[in-house]
């Protein structure tokens, strides 16, 4: 496993993270205790989470792990705010996370949306104060635009502030929008990318097809709102074009896929999403098996 310096902070994360959003909405207590042992014994050491998955219930899993595993310092914790930022808001979702996480300190604390109608001030005025507390070690935001990030570096630099080490946006082989300019500037400023949703949600696994069925209890079914961002024409020919590859090299459509993106420039760390130990095996085994420059190309080409 590759460890990676999160941003400009001390932090050291795995390639691969833990992404914990299947915790109690997928799957129950046990099976979320045996794919977080699995993660931690393959050398995965990032582990993340947020108020708003389950509506907490994937905290407090996450939690009653690392109190009865022993393995706080062990791992690098991140969990996220949402909703609106405001100074009472923010404050009060980090000491709620903190309970129910059972630690003393959230490592890296993420602002999970954009809210336009707090100051921004405000915001990292409330996160300097819980930096300041010892509540948590360093910030990061998740699904910002490159404009609000840049405006938040741009005030860090001007009242010699508190600045956000990571952003985690999708990314994938169909969303590819942060190439454009998002990655350019994280990779100036040194800021983390932690990329989420290297399978879209697993409409690159060939689970779905042009105008059939969504299968029910699949991501598809439970969160209709990925239908939109992945069932269009381009979407399908990108899994068509990924299909035939796969079929031309032996590789699976996952592997190719994950492969795809842990070998992408300015990807700190991809997070992935399990339902069971198999999951994390599959990521371990595209990291395990890099992309040749050629393969690379034609999947970027897709």
């Amino acid at each position: 496993m590759q460890y990676r310096q999160l941003g400009q902070s001390e932090l050291k994360v795995s390639a691969i993270g833990m992404g914990c959003v299947t915790f109690g909405r997928e799957i129950d207590r046990d099976n979320s205790f045996g794919v977080l042992d699995h993660a931690l014994a393959q050398g995965i050491n990032l582990f993340d989470t947020a108020e708003a998955y389950a509506k907490g219930a994937s905290e407090a899993i996450l939690g009653e792990w690392i109190d009865a595993r022993k393995v706080r310092d062990k791992m690098v914790l991140a969990t996220k705010v949402s909703g609106k930022l405001t100074k009472e808001r923010v404050t009060s979702s980090c000491d709620e996370s903190l309970k129910r996480l059972k630690t003393d300190r959230i490592d890296l604390f993420q602002l999970h949306n954009w809210d336009g109608n707090t100051p921004l001030d405000e915001t990292l005025g409330a996160l300097e104060a819980l930096v300041q507390h010892g509540k948590i070690r360093y910030i990061g935001v998740s699904n910002w635009q490159t404009w609000q990030l840049a405006k938040s570096l741009i005030r860090a630099v001007k009242h010699a502030g508190i600045r956000f080490e990571s952003i985690q946006p999708p990314y994938n082989l169909v969303q590819r929008e942060i190439e454009t300019d998002l990655l350019p500037l994280c990779l100036d400023q040194q800021i983390g990318v932690l990329s989420y949703s290297p399978l879209g949600a697993g409409f690159l696994t060939g689970k779905y097809s042009r105008g059939g069925d969504v299968p029910k209890g699949t991501r598809f079914d439970i969160i209709p709102g990925h239908q939109p961002i992945y069932f269009t024409e381009p979407g399908f020919r990108v899994l068509e074009g990924l299909q035939n590859i796969s079929q031309e090299t032996g590789r699976s459509l996952i592997d190719l896929s994950l492969a795809w993106v842990l070998g992408r420039p300015g990807i700190t760390t991809m997070l992935v999403g399990a339902r069971s130990p198999s999951h994390i095996d599959q990521a371990l085994a595209a990291e395990n098996n890099p992309l040749s420059d050629e393969l690379r190309e034609r999947l970027g080409k897709l």
